[in-house]
């Protein structure tokens, strides 16, 4: 607290122009930094849930790709059932 010209306290701190500044750029920085790491967090997330759809997607397709063969293999005729050619 600052006194007055009697000695008795005005009831107001006194705070240098420098402090003010200093205290006005900290608080922007605070923000930012809390608002980067906010986006970062976004972002992280957002990679990780795009990874994993690419990944679930991969898994269905090589899924796909086996059951086809599966059932290409079960179509093919074995020696025994081997269509007969008829005579000319």
């Amino acid at each position: 607290m600052t006194s007055g010209p009697s000695g008795t306290p005005t009831g107001k701190d006194r705070i240098s122009k420098a402090e003010i500044s200093k205290d006005a750029v900290q608080s922007t920085v605070e923000a930012t930094a809390g608002a980067v790491g906010e986006v970062a967090t976004i972002l992280t997330n957002a990679v990780k849930d795009v990874a994993g759809a690419i990944g679930g997607l991969a898994t269905e397709v090589f899924e796909i790709r086996d059951a086809a063969k599966r059932a290409a293999a079960e179509q093919e005729p074995t020696a025994d059932e081997a269509p007969q050619q008829l005579p000319d």
